[in-house]
């Protein structure tokens, strides 16, 4: 089997013990993970400290540290093969996926690179005539990255590329279900020239969790999972004061209005909802379809679902792929039955696939007649799309807007003020219109409710690891009179 370090102060380890990943495909171990206990976090963190006061990373010039993002930019493009068939291996998302997904996240490193000297400050029209009052930008301190194992390649450039290029320093953990891509690009980053220190990688469970996000030496927590382990995180971090920012996935809808491109919204909620085997933040699992529409919709959609070619993940012709855990498939089962006994009906899908492996099959749930079935509300990270229907905008909006998350949402009209008016009405971090699940390292990415706070990409990204510092300076040669003496 394959072994897998952690990564602190710049040297590789196998800590304090480790754990068995299995391969998605067949359940089987393929790998050892170094597994860290509390005191390989206070190591990193310790590591991470000492990198952000020394003078190496310190004192170094935006401009240069802008150069470093863009050669490890070069290095994930040069690595993008193998980390894409580690990331097959170890999460069951197809290589396709993995393939054109880690060739991406270059470009988020080589925009953030980009954006390293680019911090301004500004100089204030004070009220006062012998002052001269400026405010600068500086790295807040140590960040703690805590990232899951869905794209983590990604959800990770998105904390460490702004991080870096404001001048922090950065502990990563990786999640304790399929770490391996993140402690191989641990290699790829130490091949990058960082002084030591400035990133940090380690993987385990809720006591590294806790350690991490609650120690005193942590300045920021930037998190991306679900909202229960948010919750312990911002408890946490009462007790180092630290801010966070929380990316926590949605139930995001995907509207189509009768007018619609039918063809191309069938395409995009395919793409929306079995893309990565539905294991996506802003998977589009609620279809809120006009009824006029809604049998040649679901037949179309039907029709697609039914032609998904599932099968072995590092199979080039293979469009859906497991699961990641055994845990995610018993949690799919188990909401559709109590979808089912609800009154939604089960269009397609539904049951586990007879093979090794945590295989389950592209499902669709007619919830039209089920307005509590518990998959409309619950996120299942699965490749499950619950259908509603509805008449006009003002029902379509509600519906979208009934529930707690608002990471994403899609709509689908050619009828332009109509999307103005939804683009207005919907509560969501993002909006596509005639399209799903576009990203951009020059676009935010968040939400708000369930959905977190904090956005990543774009240049407020780079900011939110910044504080401001005011500076006043006195311009006058007279002395400063006597602050006790009456005149």
């Amino acid at each position: 089997m394959q072994i897998f370090q952690q990564y602190i102060g710049g040297a590789f380890s196998d800590g304090a013990s480790q754990f068995d990943s299995l391969d998605p495909a067949t359940g089987a171990p393929w790998a050892k993970m170094a597994e860290a206990s509390v005191a390989d976090v206070n190591a990193a963190v310790d590591a991470a400290e000492a990198a952000f006061f020394a003078p190496e990373w310190a004192d170094m010039t935006a401009t240069a540290r802008g150069k470093l993002l863009s050669r490890l930019a070069d290095l994930v493009a040069e690595h993008a093969p193998r980390l894409a068939e580690i990331e097959t291996r170890d999460t069951g998302k197809i290589i396709r996926e993995t393939s054109a997904q880690i060739a991406y996240v270059a470009e988020y490193f080589r925009y953030f690179a980009g954006l390293a000297d680019k911090i301004e400050g500004a100089h204030l029209p004070i009220d006062k005539p012998d002052m001269e009052v400026w405010l600068c930008r500086e790295p807040v301190g140590v960040i703690a990255a805590v990232v899951p194992w869905n794209s983590q390649l990604f959800l990770s450039a998105v904390k460490i590329g702004p991080a870096l290029a404001a001048g922090c320093t950065v502990v990563l953990k990786a999640s304790e279900e399929a770490p391996a891509p993140m402690l191989e690009f641990a290699k790829i980053f130490d091949l990058a020239g960082f002084p030591k220190g400035v990133l940090n990688v380690i993987t385990g469970g809720p006591d590294a969790g806790a350690a991490l996000t609650a120690h005193p030496k942590v300045a920021h927590v930037a998190f991306t999972g679900g909202p229960e382990t948010a919750r312990h995180i911002v408890r946490n971090s009462a007790e180092n004061l630290a801010s966070t920012s929380l990316e926590l996935g949605g139930k995001s809808p995907f509207i189509v209005f009768e007018d619609a491109d039918i063809d191309s919204a069938v395409n995009a909620q395919v793409s929306g909802i079995f893309a990565a085997s539905g294991q996506s933040c802003v998977a589009g699992s609620r279809l809120l379809v006009q009824a006029s529409i809604k049998d040649e919709f679901l037949a179309r959609l039907k029709e697609k679902a039914e032609a998904v070619v599932i099968g072995a993940p590092d199979d080039m012709a293979t469009e859906v792929g497991p699961l990641c855990t055994l845990r995610q498939r018993s949690n799919a089962e188990d909401l559709i039955a109590h979808s089912v006994a609800a009154g939604a009906k089960l269009i397609t899908g539904g049951k586990a696939i007879a093979r090794d492996g945590f295989y389950f099959p592209p499902t669709i749930l007619d919830c039209s007649d089920a307005p509590d079935a518990p998959s409309l509300s619950n996120e299942f990270f699965g490749p499950v799309l619950s259908v509603v229907t509805f008449k006009d905008e003002a029902e379509a909006i509600r519906l979208a807007n009934d529930t707690e998350f608002g990471l994403a949402s899609g709509v689908f009209t050619q009828n332009l003020t109509r999307a103005h008016r939804m683009i207005r009405g919907i509560r969501s971090g993002i909006v596509w219109v005639n399209t799903y699940r576009a990203v951009s390292p020059i676009a935010p990415f968040g939400g708000h409710g369930l959905s977190g706070h904090g956005r990543e990409g774009g240049l407020q990204a780079v900011l939110d690891y910044t504080k401001i510092k005011t500076v006043w300076l006195r311009t006058s040669d007279d002395p400063i009179p006597d602050p006790f003496v009456m005149r």
